[in-house]
């Protein structure tokens, strides 16, 4: 059985004859026993019935009506679009810093891997001093040891490309950075040292070998990587140990003074005969 708020809400499709005869008979039974539903139903059959004997309104011309409700409406207000030639400007100047960042961010990305001969190599090392004076003191040792190993594969890459002059150049500065690691080498763990310095030996020795392989065989580039494998061969050598001066505590015996000549008269030259007669 249907409850009494369910049957409220289904008088009104039950009055307008709008449910069928399987969900009319719940309602009848609940209207059988409440009488509350029963007299709510009627005065809605009543308000039905009202609504029907209504007679129609009357037909609203749409002209007369659209002139009082377009009266009431807020004025129209006239929006001036801008025009190109006033935004022609900032619309140049967005496009060229545009293509400028495309362009920078394009160089900046391939500029790590431009070697000697590239526009684009002033960039790369542009961006090498920058990233040596921001990287602390502890990561100093292996970004320097990075940036030799890119000097000898610059080198050896032009060495191939028979630019003997470009090689020699990217040889003498892997030698700086070598000189300028040198102490942190010195002082690093003795094995992680001496594998870093070995692979160093056998990048300068592929170097080399390219020099010779093109039938350039050039002398200034043999000349500077022995230059570099002397500076290697320095910071494999052990330091000399200078033995710390020891300090005598304690009385000493004064040392005896050192015997002095005794100084003899110079002998006087006798007067001879003749002056002995004067």
């Amino acid at each position: 059985m249907l409850s009494h708020a369910t049957t409220r809400d289904w008088l009104i499709p039950y009055a307008d004859g709008m449910l069928a005869s399987d969900e009319r008979r719940p309602i009848d039974g609940h209207l059988a026993g409440c009488a509350a539903c029963a007299a709510e139903l009627r005065e809605v059959r009543e308000l039905n019935l009202l609504l029907v004997t209504l007679p129609p309104a009357p037909p609203v011309a749409f002209a007369p009506f659209w002139l009082k409700l377009q009266a009431t409406l807020p004025q129209r207000r006239t929006i001036k679009l801008p025009t190109f030639a006033r935004y022609r400007k900032l619309g140049l100047a967005f496009a060229v810093a545009a293509i400028a960042a495309l362009a920078a961010a394009s160089a900046a990305l391939a500029a790590p891997s431009a070697l000697p001969d590239n526009p684009l190599y002033p960039v790369k090392q542009l961006e090498e001093s920058l990233q040596v004076a921001v990287t602390p003191s502890s990561g100093q040792l292996p970004l320097k040891l990075y940036l030799a190993g890119e000097r000898l594969r610059e080198a050896q890459a032009m060495a191939y490309d028979h630019k003997p002059r470009l090689a020699a150049t990217s040889l003498r500065a892997f030698g700086v950075i070598v000189n300028d690691a040198s102490a942190a080498l010195k002082h690093a763990d003795p094995r992680a040292a001496s594998e870093d310095l070995k692979r160093l030996r056998a990048d300068l020795d592929a170097v080399e070998r390219a020099n010779v392989t093109r039938n350039d065989d050039d002398a200034d580039i043999k000349q500077v990587v022995a230059a570099d494998l002397d500076e290697i061969d320095r910071i494999e050598q052990p330091e000399a140990v200078t033995p710390d001066p020891t300090l005598i505590i304690g009385t000493q015996a004064t040392p005896q003074p050192t015997p002095q000549p005794t100084p003899r008269p110079t002998p006087r030259p006798e007067p001879s005969d003749d002056e002995h007669h004067r």
